[in-house]
């Protein structure tokens, strides 16, 4: 806890959670997807306090995307099921995650021979089959998952399943087409599965969590705090996360504020911007330290504060240091943002 203090009296641009509406997104999901269930991706906050509030939610495995991010986890007593659901050749630091299996399970991602062989030679003891199931990025062919799988037993890894992402499906417009393209990413990977083995069937996203009753955990991360690309698919989770900035000059036409494009992740497109009061605005462009809009109604005048509502909630995150947790106009945590970097 910190001393009292005003949502107000922060230097801008500042990242601001509110406690309410995380406690709602966090109740929420732990409803739909109790216990193991969901594997909370820590990319989408990169926090292990928030994390810490996760696993108070009954979710005590996590997905994570960096070694980084592992390892922080671990370090901060978060470490009963970790996986990192990314390809790693990198020697020194899969040393690293094999040094700290000591005091965290560690699954690692591998989808070729020679993460297999990367993996093995750093010590690590476990990994997950990753299988492309329609997004290209990583992940071997479905009916190659079995060969994978034997290559890592005989490197003496022990295979506890699959995995695969669907992110190119996560907000398609049209829902009974997602559900019918969700369908058959699962029937691959489940294809894969079959001629794999092992405990784990591991998909999903936050666009996507509603869609799988047939595998055994989903890689939720977004919900937690959300962003403007995810509120569109009307999920049940609300805004939780805002970056507050200062009109730091205004025209009758346009006003700037000081969150630019080093305070906001922009691969979904531009932000929203609101005043504090809810009134909406028109975003005409970031630059590096400014958002220039025009209010919906009224005039903003210099010194006034908004709220900067990010369209993609991971990269945001990775662009601060601090997170405050507020209620109302009170600030009541300072939250490092401790799992960024590589």
């Amino acid at each position: 806890m910190i001393g009292p203090m005003n949502v107000h009296a922060l230097p801008t641009p500042a990242l601001v959670i509110d406690a309410d509406v995380l406690d709602h997104n966090l109740a929420a999901m732990a409803a739909a997807r109790p216990g193991r269930a969901l594997r909370p991706h820590v990319k989408a906050h990169k926090c292990t306090a928030l994390a810490a509030l996760q696993q108070a939610h009954g979710h005590d495995a996590f997905t994570c995307a960096t070694p980084r991010e592992v390892l922080g986890m671990a370090a901060a007593g978060l470490g009963d099921d970790l996986l990192l659901a990314n390809e790693v050749l990198d020697p020194t630091r899969l040393a690293a995650l094999a040094t700290a299996q000591d005091t965290a399970l560690i699954t690692v991602a591998v989808d070729s021979p020679e993460t297999i062989d990367a993996a093995a030679a750093a010590g690590l003891r476990h990994v997950l089959v990753d299988v492309n199931v329609g997004l290209p990025r990583c992940g071997c062919m479905p009916d190659e998952a079995g060969r994978i799988a034997d290559l890592a037993r005989r490197r003496g890894l022990i295979v506890r399943g699959v995995m695969g992402y669907e992110g190119h499906l996560m907000a398609m417009p049209d829902r009974e087409q997602q559900r019918a393209k969700v369908a058959e990413s699962v029937d691959r990977l489940l294809a894969a599965h079959a001629l794999v083995g092992g405990d784990i069937v591991s998909a999903g996203g936050t666009g996507t969590y509603h869609l799988h009753d047939r595998v055994s955990e989903v890689q939720a991360g977004s919900y937690a705090l959300m962003d403007t690309y995810y509120a569109r698919m009307g999920t049940p989770f609300e805004q939780a996360c805002f970056v507050i900035g200062t009109v730091v000059s205004a025209t009758a036409q346009y006003a700037v504020a000081d969150v630019g494009l080093k305070a906001m992740g922009m691969d979904h497109g531009n932000p929203a911007v609101e005043t504090l009061d809810g009134q909406g605005a028109d975003v005409w462009f970031l630059s590096d330290e400014h958002v220039t809009f025009v209010p919906h109604t009224g005039v903003a005048a210099v010194g006034d504060r908004v709220r900067v509502v990010p369209a993609h909630i991971d990269p945001t995150m990775a662009m601060h240091e601090t997170a405050w947790l507020v209620r109302g106009g009170e600030v009541l945590e300072r939250w490092p943002i401790d799992l960024r970097g590589w």
